[in-house]
């Protein structure tokens, strides 16, 4: 992983316990999910979108999309929550983005995206949890 050191840190065999093997290899191991294949997809509710790996919000449910990608898509991310690094596998640049709390991979940001922030913030659904607003 990073050699970056972040609030939250679990060693391999934590992480492995506590995620299934499919969030495992998106999250720690920077994968991607098939795309339509997670029902956060289609989550239309008010609330707030976690890391599936801290529990950090990460997106408010306003901020969401429909991108036509497969993935959930968000134009703006909680502030703070979500860093970016440069991401060259797969033979091209991209910007990924992680969890700023835990490091998790969480997908890619794109600039794509509609107004006013011009980005698509494009993220694996099994990185998150969807915590619905009270009320």
């Amino acid at each position: 992983m990073d050699a970056k050191t972040y609030p939250v840190s679990r060693t391999d065999a934590e992480w492995r316990a506590m995620l299934t093997p499919e969030q495992y290899q998106v999250m720690r191991g920077h994968g991607t999910e098939r795309p339509g294949s997670c029902a956060l997809l289609h989550e239309k509710r008010a609330g707030t979108f976690t890391c599936a790996g801290c529990g950090q919000a990460l997106f408010i449910a306003g901020q969401k999309f429909e991108s036509g990608t497969g993935w959930p898509s968000f134009d703006t991310p909680v502030e703070g929550a979500v860093e970016a690094t440069e991401d060259r596998s797969h033979g091209m640049i991209r910007t990924e983005c992680h969890c700023s709390q835990c490091g998790s991979h969480l997908g890619h940001v794109f600039p794509d995206g509609p107004p006013p922030t011009g980005l698509r913030y494009c993220i694996n659904g099994v990185a998150m949890e969807f915590e619905p607003d009270e009320g």
